[in-house]
């Protein structure tokens, strides 16, 4: 190797650093995906990073975005401001004297610095300006969140690899003339990034949101209650699907995701350590549920990483071990084979479609969820049940089946078929809570 050569090897992380392998996203065409600006499919696989900008100092970032980025999400949802009186690990405040009008220069520095860092990990931001506490506590006017929104519309307008995430675990209407106003603010300043509300617990963007300009995508918030802890009016209790199947027929057409559904290692019902926790197999649950039934994506979470929690430190929600051990949580390793899935196939023609089933398709934990594109069919089972197949779906004479791991993103091969009448296949393994799988069927 040449000195020149073997100089320019030496050099190039540092060359590179600070460039972004991130391009500008959009909404496809039919309204149901995201793809990036030079057409190719992005299927939003999401981490919860909440605190990031104020719990962890620049090295412990760093190593926070090569895991992610490692276990293949490609988005990171954090809050701008947890709090007014948000500061870094720096000591830096990121507002004058708790005003949402004056940002600080050296917090917001830092931000753009982990922006910075992300695109270069090919990881985009999505990024809550202001968490919905102190707005429905009545500590930010309209008039001082436009202006607020105005700053970021200029610091960030030029990085591509920022989404935002108005709102924040709060009704949108509580405080509407507050949303609307960062909302309509950053859509006329920077329509460059997509948009979306982050709503409270067992809402949905659409709600209050769909037909407004500058919403280009829903979000929804299905977690933290199992069935008999649902005191909501619409009853979906651990159904996630059904916010997906509800925004799915709206029009106009936007995509839709899981934005927070129950986290991994969190108590069933949020609140109380003595209930049980939600674990891994939860967690694919409601990321294949959501996404077969039309979702764009989806987010994961663990609890103790959305408070990046450490050693010695009291914490939040019954947290039991510190984030550093939690980032390799089996969840987190296991959400890749999703994304994994789905870019295997011709993506943009894909819909949800469940006479691909043949009978009852089960209910709770049982139900069965089926998607389609021309050519193929996922089918997924979170229990193991027997998937009586309705076949002739997709365009084929024949179909070749194969079982698909959820856990480990394995795929094994079944058979070939003829592609007429119905067909059963029972899984592997016997019918229990965890043993869950996808039946792939594609053209022969």
């Amino acid at each position: 190797m040449k000195w020149n050569t073997l100089l320019y090897v030496l050099l190039l992380p540092f060359l590179t650093y600070g460039q972004s392998k991130t391009l500008t996203l959009k909404v496809s065409k039919d309204g149901h995906f995201f793809q990036t600006s030079d057409g190719q499919p992005f299927f939003w696989l999401g981490d919860t990073g909440w605190l990031l900008f104020t719990n962890l100092n620049e090295s412990e970032v760093d190593h926070y975005l090569a895991d992610r980025q490692q276990k293949g999400f490609n988005v990171i949802q954090v809050m701008l401001l947890p709090k007014l009186a948000a500061v870094n690990q720096k000591g830096d405040s990121a507002l004058l004297k708790n005003n949402i009008a004056e940002p600080q220069k050296k917090y917001f520095d830092f931000v753009a610095t982990v922006v910075d860092k992300a695109a270069a990990k090919g990881l985009y931001l999505a990024l809550v300006p202001v968490w919905g506490s102190p707005v429905k506590e009545g500590k930010v006017s309209p008039a001082a969140a436009a202006t607020y929104a105005h700053f970021l519309a200029t610091r960030f307008h030029d990085k591509k690899n920022i989404i935002w995430l108005n709102g924040g675990d709060i009704k949108g209407s509580d405080s509407s003339t507050v949303w609307n106003a960062i909302g309509n603010t950053l859509h006329k300043e920077d329509s460059v990034h997509l948009m979306t509300f982050h709503p409270r617990g067992r809402a949905q963007s659409s709600d209050w949101f769909h037909h407004a300009a500058w919403l280009n995508f829903n979000m929804f918030q299905s977690g933290h209650q199992r069935y008999n802890q649902d005191t909501t009016k619409r009853k979906y209790g651990e159904d996630n699907f059904r916010y997906v199947q509800a925004d799915y027929k709206r029009t106009p057409a936007k995509p839709v995701l899981d934005g927070e559904p129950s986290y991994e290692s969190i108590p069933q019902g949020l609140h109380d350590p003595k209930e049980p926790y939600w674990s891994d197999k939860d967690v694919r649950r409601y990321a294949y549920w959501s996404v077969f039934a039309g979702g764009a994506g989806f987010t994961y979470g663990h609890n103790s990483v959305i408070q990046f929690h450490k050693a010695k430190e009291k914490g939040v929600y019954g947290v039991r071990e510190v984030y550093t051990d939690a980032l390799n949580a089996p969840g987190a390793g296991q959400m890749k084979y999703l994304k994994q899935l789905l870019l295997s196939r011709s993506y943009f023609d894909r819909v949800p479609d469940q006479s691909l089933l043949a009978k009852d398709t089960g209910t709770q934990h049982q139900r069965i969820l089926a998607t389609r594109g021309k050519t193929y069919a996922f089918y997924y089972t979170a229990t193991g049940r027997s998937i009586p197949v309705q076949l002739g779906k997709i365009e084929a004479g024949y179909i070749k089946a194969s079982w698909y791991d959820p856990r480990t993103g394995y795929t094994s091969r079944i058979g070939t078929f003829p592609n007429k009448g119905v067909k059963v296949f029972d899984p592997p393994g016997k019918e229990e809570e965890g043993n869950d799988w996808v039946l792939i069927l594609d053209r022969s």
